[in-house]
């Protein structure tokens, strides 16, 4: 199996550091608000991560953290806790603020058929490994106090930049320093910040009452979990440049340089109609929102499918529908498939189980599973496709069992249906998305009048001939 490191930039034959074990960390959600679905596109990938290292016939240690303080709402160590602004905002305290998004991105995840790591590790259940972790790099000469908190000094660490490929020194002769003038490099990080007395999260420390910074979390927990050594660590890009720069920092000044993690797996952007994506931007889309529109979670997956992990891709509303239509038409062949009782010659289902496992193995390219699937349905109906699509499943995650039931011979297919008609199932379909209800009564009645009736089913729309 081969993955793209993002640390060497190139593709490496995976070798865990215990045979047949993989031990695997994965950034998981700060919990203050919904996740919205580029977010949810970086776990779609850690899942696939999981489940190909599943069929290459390897057993997971994962873990998943569950940020429930720490995050600063500015990446320079600035501004309010995310956890406590929201807690403020809805007048929640900021335990329950984290257990109901909790609740909520574990059950988007189930949606989209995103398993579950073995450990779900939350911040505030381990402050005192945190605590441990920044003794000890203060103990080491990493990390010095300032009048608000304790700081992790980069230019101890030699190999800062190396992940992202940063210039510190480039940095150093533009950057502002006038925000904190007590931090001895602008990028320098906080590992421990000291408690204003109406700070609604705070721990005791031997500086005082304080909470953790950030990127300490994943260190502590990682470490915890997993060792001072482990195979890989996932995330989203946006992670590279800040978050696991640092968590390099931290984790190999306290193994003297030696490193932490070996291989290094990021899952590009999500971008919406060609541009950023974000709540404050208005086009922060959640799996509820899509469902609102008349779509499946799995729609979504498989729009995901469509691109690999480290492509950026685009979010249309055109796109969704694409891969809807797409996922629908993929499960009606496969009912017919699982219908038949011909089999199919061993040595074409060989040749395609063994296009599916270098896919696999070519750094999880789902997207060519996805195109080697499409293209083994259109062979001659079999309930041996069926099976070998169930394998395919295994890394897609589609749920290519669940099928609707197989069309009758009596049933009008969709190309006996007059144009006219598709036409105004199309916009009776869009106005029920705008939730123009009256519209789309009006629509299905004016259908009705010439002899067809639409009937909104699981799997989408039908259409059936008046007798």
């Amino acid at each position: 199996m081969k993955l793209y490191n993002t640390l060497t930039r190139q593709k490496e034959e995976f070798t865990p550091l215990k045979q047949g074990l993989v031990t695997m960390y994965s950034c998981g959600p700060t919990v203050y608000g919904y996740a919205h679905i580029g977010n949810l596109r970086t776990y779609v990938f850690m899942d696939l991560a999981r489940r190909a290292l599943k069929l290459c016939g390897y057993k997971i240690k994962g873990v998943l953290n569950i940020t429930d303080v720490g995050h600063l709402t500015d990446d320079s160590d600035d501004g309010e806790d995310k956890m406590a602004l929201t807690s403020k905002r809805e007048q929640k305290s900021p335990w329950e603020i984290a257990e109901y998004y909790t609740k909520v991105f574990f059950e988007d995840c189930a949606k989209l058929n995103i398993g579950k790591p073995e450990i779900i590790a939350k911040a505030t259940d381990h402050i005192q490994e945190m605590l441990s972790y920044v003794y000890a790099l203060c103990d080491k000469g990493f990390g010095y106090e300032t009048e608000d908190g304790i700081y992790y000094d980069i230019q101890k660490f030699e190999g800062y930049g190396k992940l992202s490929r940063i210039n510190l020194d480039e940095q150093l002769s533009g950057a502002r320093v006038d925000i904190n003038t007590e931090k001895r490099h602008p990028a320098d990080f906080a590992l421990w910040k000291k408690a204003e007395k109406n700070h609604i999260m705070q721990w005791d420390s031997k500086w005082g009452m304080g909470y953790p910074g950030w990127h300490i979390e994943c260190s502590a927990m990682s470490k915890k979990y997993l060792g001072a050594h482990f195979d890989i660590h996932s995330g989203g890009v946006d992670h590279i440049p800040i978050h696991h720069e640092n968590e390099i920092a931290q984790n190999e000044a306290l193994t003297d340089g030696k490193p932490a993690v070996n291989v290094w797996l990021h899952g590009e952007f999500m971008l919406v109609d060609g541009g950023k994506m974000g709540k404050s931007l208005g086009n922060g889309y959640t799996i509820k929102n899509l469902e609102e529109r008349g779509y499946h979670a799995l729609d979504f997956r498989m729009f995901c499918l469509n691109a690999h992990y480290r492509k950026k891709l685009n979010f249309t509303f055109s796109g969704l529908d694409g891969a809807k239509t797409s996922r629908m038409r993929l499960l009606e062949a496969l009912a017919l498939h699982k219908s038949s009782a011909t089999a199919t010659p061993k040595e074409k289902l060989e040749s395609y189980k063994a296009d599916f496992m270098n896919a696999v193995e070519d750094d999880i390219n789902a997207p060519r599973v996805l195109g080697l699937l499409f293209t083994m349905i259109k062979e001659p109906k079999s309930k041996d496709i069926y099976a070998l699509a169930l394998e395919f499943d295994k890394l897609l995650g589609l749920d290519l069992h669940i099928l609707p039931e197989p069309k009758k011979e009596e049933e009008p297919l969709a190309e006996d249906i007059p144009a006219e008609i598709l036409a105004l199932s199309e916009k009776r379909t869009q106005a029920k998305k705008d939730k123009n209800f009256a519209l789309s009564d009006q629509i299905r009645n004016e259908i009705l009048a010439k002899g067809y009736t639409v009937i909104d089913t699981a799997n989408g729309v039908k259409i059936v001939r008046n007798a």
